[in-house]
């Protein structure tokens, strides 16, 4: 991927990573459309930011889907990057039957809100110079955090859908790059983690993760330093360690 002159759409881009990618890669000389759910973020931010656009989607909506993608298609034919950030993350307890609504939403938001942005919009992107699609998913992909354990899933859910996502595009000759962005625990308002300091700094995550990019345009993973760990524990061997780190024991 192309660090400027690409025409991005970035869900979930109202707060954390995904406004901080929105305005790092604004910055950087590309156009950017954030969407969200919630049009008075979006309104602040197009007021602070003189450039960026924004869209009222929910992603857990098929309309709001195919509304958003009428719109760019007309307004922006010449999108060639998405970003699917938009998700949640909130602990369960596996014992208590009020959790369930609590798993469904991360299935309807992380997972199938991504297939169905991703179905939407990928039309849009096949044949354009330098397209992809960026999928934010968690290290926590690889390991689970046994406090979200649908969080978790939908992770690995989501690892798994781009690695297809990324063969299928290939092999049709689609020209479509598929990026995985891993994070660790970032100091965000997900789960609350914006003010622990176990968690990576919002600014030296992206920092550290687009600069990555740009010294690897064609990386397949995002991964940062501080997500090694887990990332590569079941090929090295320590999966049960990081396991038992993650839970506490």
């Amino acid at each position: 991927m192309k660090m400027t002159g690409n025409t991005i759409l970035i869900t979930g881009g109202t707060s954390g990573i995904g406004l901080g990618l929105a305005l790092r890669l604004h910055e950087a000389g590309n156009k950017v459309i954030v969407a969200g759910r919630r049009k008075e973020l979006l309104d602040e931010i197009t007021a602070e930011h003189p450039g960026i656009e924004a869209l009222v989607l929910d992603v857990t909506d098929p309309d709001s889907i195919a509304r958003v993608h009428e719109t760019v298609a007309a307004s922006h034919p010449e999108l060639n990057v998405l970003v699917n950030n938009a998700g949640i993350m909130l602990k369960e307890n596996l014992l208590d039957p009020a959790s369930l609504p609590v798993a469904e939403d991360h299935v309807t938001v992380n997972l199938l809100g991504t297939i169905r942005v991703t179905y939407a919009f990928l039309p849009l992107l096949v044949g354009k110079p330098d397209a992809a699609v960026v999928n934010v998913t968690s290290a926590l992909a690889f390991v689970p955090l046994p406090i979200t354990p649908t969080y978790n899933a939908t992770k690995a859910a989501l690892h798994s859908f781009s690695e297809s996502l990324r063969v299928q595009l290939a092999q049709a000759g689609a020209g479509v790059q598929v990026i995985e962005v891993a994070p660790p625990g970032v100091r965000t308002t997900l789960l609350g983690q914006q003010d622990d300091e176990n968690s990576m700094p919002l600014d030296e995550f992206l920092d550290e993760t687009l600069g990555i990019l740009r010294d690897n345009p064609d990386a397949k993973e995002l991964v940062v330093e501080r997500a090694r760990f887990v990332r590569d524990a079941e090929a090295n061997g320590s999966y049960d360690n990081v396991l038992a780190l993650l839970s506490g024991v």
